[in-house]
């Protein structure tokens, strides 16, 4: 049995098939085949059957499966913390949605101009994948809605950055102009919100379903874009209150003063609780508390520097 071979089993049961397990290692099928032949002969045990909607594993395939990924999760740690202890290394950061969009790459810009030869992987993904991504390793901190617990130890948050938000609508709104809001009378109006919504775990989904406000909302493509559209139409926004005080304060938006507003939440900075968090994602949790870092965040948005690599991450499909 050799770790090339677990790695190769632990794709072919994650993916369902030898062919996709090959394209994802980027070798020949039967490189697939010879190494999973090997595990059955070595084992004793078929490992999976063949169907005809692809393959299913035998008891003894669903254990080797299970032990496969842990153990290469396992080296692939092991490689970073060896890395680290040479060099600065690579820090992998998932922020949720709107996180991500107003002070991720802030935050993660103001920590790597402290190591200067620290490459940081910034991505953006669900608050349904964040406490998966720690659990299985695929990224070393979350910032942003403190992941909802997953089976195993708990993970270690810390909160770093409180926020209001805020209804906001365009100063020809029906509503504009009102002393006070009840939440009915916000029903049939259309809401619009960034690519995650009311997000999964946050204050903004609590009050939300509080209200009775409908769960299908437009959402936009940043909430940006979605201030935009509020701006010259009919939506309503439960906006950031810093990042639309310009907007107020010039008159082409206005707050309708809707009782359970301002919605108060907490960005977190969430890493594994179990003793695997590297000495670099415990190092921007511990940033993130500093007022250096709260100077950072409520300044103006800074570019991430070229060594933060940003991308798009889900949850895999079981």
């Amino acid at each position: 049995m050799t770790f090339t071979q677990l790695r190769t089993f632990a794709l072919v049961a994650e993916l369902g098939s030898l062919r996709a397990a090959a394209k994802a290692l980027g070798v020949s099928e039967p490189a697939v085949s010879s190494a999973v032949a090997a595990l059955r002969a070595d084992l004793g045990d078929p490992l999976f059957r063949r169907t005809g909607a692809g393959i299913t594993l035998t008891p003894g395939g669903r254990a080797l499966a299970t032990r496969a990924r842990e153990l290469v999760r396992l080296a692939d740690r092991t490689r970073r913390e060896v890395s680290q202890a040479t060099s600065a290394g690579s820090l992998r950061v998932l922020a949720t949605a709107a996180c991500a969009e107003h002070v991720a790459g802030a935050a993660v810009a103001a920590f790597t101009r402290r190591l200067n030869r620290a490459a940081v992987d910034l991505t953006v993904g669900s608050t349904g994948c964040a406490a998966s991504a720690l659990a299985d390793d695929v990224a070393d901190i979350v910032l942003g809605v403190r992941p909802r617990p997953v089976s195993g130890p708990a993970p270690d948050a810390v909160p770093f950055l409180r926020y209001e938000r805020i209804v906001v609508a365009a100063p020809g709104h029906p509503l504009a102009g009102r002393r006070r809001l009840a939440v009915a009378d916000l029903g049939g109006r259309p809401w619009l919100t960034g690519p995650g919504g009311f997000e999964a775990g946050s204050e903004e989904e609590r009050w939300a379903d509080r209200a009775g406000l409908p769960t299908e909302v437009e959402e936009c493509e940043s909430e940006a874009a979605a201030l935009t559209a509020v701006r010259s139409g009919p939506g309503l926004l439960l906006a950031l209150a810093h990042a639309v005080a310009g907007d107020l304060r010039r008159g082409t938006l206005v707050r309708l003063p809707v009782e359970g507003t301002p919605v108060t939440g907490l960005w977190w900075a969430t890493i594994p609780g179990d003793g695997r968090a590297t000495s670099a994602a415990r190092a921007l949790q511990r940033f993130l508390t500093t007022p250096d870092a709260t100077s950072a965040l409520l300044d103006r948005p800074t570019r991430p520097r070229p060594t933060v690599r940003v991308g798009l991450w889900s949850s895999p499909v079981p």
